[in-house]
């Protein structure tokens, strides 16, 4: 497992949850917009609720976009062995029950999970408390909370 292959997987993951949130805003817009959605009563809020709506999905696809510029493998360089996790970092780890996972340290697109080749990798971002137990520590450290090993770091 390269970390150039998993950021290609994570940058698919995200350009389809674009194109999906982009959609869904285009077509509450256009509902929104359109003159058979005027409001038959003063009751009558579809149009302006579809509004709300599109405005959310549109700013959440804006934050995904954005998060797609940052996404590409030449963007996180290798981390060297011994060096401590930090933004950019593919951490691999075991927990106690010998189960595997991954962690991407990146500064935007947190809570983000893919299945990669069996491993469940999930982004995380500074905010996140698994991310701060993760940064500064290297390769071999026990981590308690949740309790798992770093197996390696890239």
């Amino acid at each position: 497992m390269t970390k150039a292959d998993v950021v290609t997987a994570l940058r698919h993951e995200l350009q389809s949850q674009y194109d999906r949130l982009a959609a869904a805003a285009r077509e509450a817009h256009s509902y929104a917009t359109d003159p058979d959605s005027k409001a038959e009563s003063k009751y009558d809020t579809r149009s302006l609720e579809a509004s709300y709506l599109a405005e959310g999905q549109a700013a959440k696809a804006e934050e995904l976009r954005k998060a797609l510029e940052n996404f590409r493998p030449e963007t996180f360089r290798a981390f060297e062995e011994n060096e401590p996790a930090d933004l950019g970092a593919l951490v691999e780890v075991v927990y106690p029950d010998r189960a595997k996972a991954a962690f991407f340290l990146a500064a935007q697109g947190g809570g983000m999970m893919i299945d990669f080749k069996g491993l469940t990798v999930m982004v995380v971002t500074p905010g996140a408390p698994v991310f701060v137990n993760l940064a500064g520590k290297v390769a071999g450290d026990d981590i308690a909370e949740p309790p798992m090993k770093i197996a390696r770091i890239s």
